[in-house]
């Protein structure tokens, strides 16, 4: 299936084709790049957490997460205590998943020890793919590269938990390390 034509008139990948939460997320967020340690360890944090799940869900759960996640300020998720954690599997506001929930301290404290070798941005835009890939259709759609997969082991190496090669490859469309978009779509290209 190639980009569809909204309600609006603007042709759109096609899970973005309806008004609401996907729709702004896909034409003011995601391919865009992010600059920052927090907005980079959100989206990696969100990425894990949507693992099994759908994104409309965890876009709906987003300012909750952004909440008890302090605005995802590495040392403060870093330092969640094992209270807050089982804190935090009462929270109906957000995914209650004890592995993701530790994994995002985790991946906190990973981020903090990274900051000697540059930081978080910078080791992710490391892996940034010379080439875009430029699908038609969403059957030409990849959930892995060779970028993704070496991300994902060396992110490991570093510490990091829930970062496998799909997510990594949903992490690298949702910061913009390549144009996520189908071509046809009215946001190709707009972020680059």
């Amino acid at each position: 299936m190639g980009p569809i034509t909204g309600e609006d008139g603007v042709a759109r990948c096609p899970w973005a084709g309806g008004p609401g939460p996907m729709r702004d997320y896909h034409d003011h967020e995601w391919g865009h790049p992010v600059h920052g340690e927090a907005a980079h360890l959100e989206r990696l944090v969100l990425e894990g957490f949507q693992a099994g799940l759908s994104w409309s869900t965890i876009l709906t759960k987003r300012e909750r997460f952004r909440e008890v996640f302090s605005g995802f300020e590495a040392e403060t998720v870093a330092a969640l205590t094992d209270d807050d954690v089982e804190r935090l599997m009462a929270d109906p506001g957000i995914v209650r998943n004890r592995a993701k929930i530790e994994a995002a301290r985790r991946n906190a404290a990973a981020t903090i020890a990274l900051r000697g070798e540059g930081g978080l941005e910078a080791m992710l835009r490391a892996y940034a793919p010379t080439d875009s890939p430029a699908p038609a259709t969403t059957e030409e759609l990849g959930t892995t590269s060779p970028e993704s997969t070496a991300l994902s082991k060396a992110l490991k190496k570093k510490g990091f938990a829930f970062v496998g090669p799909t997510t990594m490859y949903a992490l690298m469309e949702a910061l913009g390390l390549f144009d996520p978009h189908l071509v046809g779509c009215h946001a190709r290209g707009s972020a680059s």
